[in-house]
């Protein structure tokens, strides 16, 4: 009987470790999936509400509206994408231009994506525009980042203290705004239509994890049975 009981004491031990990892980690993935569909929540009705004015100090990815003159002659573009259009499979850039306020710090706005090659005009509007749009945090350059090529005013990094240097803007804001917008393949730049949402796969996290359990007790049970038949 002792010998009989030393043989199980191992692999159950074994078996309600594994038991406790899997369930713990299919638990903590219900709190991150409560907490990943607040968030979604939080963007939908930032989103549906009106935009809010634009401060000097605004939470990321907040839907805000800024007033002023874009400075086309001081445009950068930015990233490398390709897009499906109507004439195939096409690579463009992000087009970042510089917004003048008056008494207020410049901002950059990234206005959309436009084709490297189209025979579609950009459309650079004139005069005091008004722009809807979230706030993007700036990032960094990292040691796998491409290489910014000032001289050609093609960034990589969307680091607004680069960039505004770049092109000789002081006291830039530190973030970006993406211009908000409907789609229309008629003109470019093409904004984004909506603000971004994290992707939300804890749900099939928790079926794989509370799956593996399962299994695990199912593989156990079968092992067990077979033990004491022999």
């Amino acid at each position: 009987m002792t010998s009989a009981r030393s043989r199980f004491l191992i692999p159950t031990l074994t078996t309600l470790i594994m038991l406790a990892i899997l369930v713990g980690l299919g638990t903590w993935q219900i709190y991150r999936l409560h907490w990943k569909q607040g968030i979604l929540k939080q963007i939908a009705a930032s989103e549906a509400a009106p935009p809010a004015p634009l401060t000097p100090d605004p939470a990321s990815y907040a839907k805000v509206s800024a007033t002023g003159r874009f400075r086309f002659d001081l445009a950068v573009q930015f990233g490398a994408d390709v897009r499906d259009t109507n004439t195939g499979p096409t690579m463009g850039t992000y087009q970042i231009v510089p917004l003048q306020r008056d008494g207020a710090p410049t901002v950059l706005v990234d206005r959309g994506w436009v084709p490297q090659q189209s025979a579609t005009a950009v459309d650079d509007p004139t005069g005091v525009v008004s722009v809807t749009g979230y706030v993007r945090p700036g990032d960094t350059q990292h040691w796998f980042s491409p290489t910014d090529d000032t001289a050609s005013r093609q960034f990589y990094t969307l680091d607004p203290a680069a960039i505004g240097a770049a092109v000789g803007v002081r006291n830039v804001l530190p973030f970006t705004l993406v211009a908000l917008g409907p789609a229309n393949g008629a003109s470019y730049p093409a904004p984004a239509q909506h603000l971004p949402r994290p992707p939300n796969n804890h749900l099939s996290y928790v079926i794989t994890w509370y799956g593996l359990a399962v299994a695990l007790v199912v593989i156990f049970g079968a092992w067990v049975r077979k033990a004491q038949r022999s």
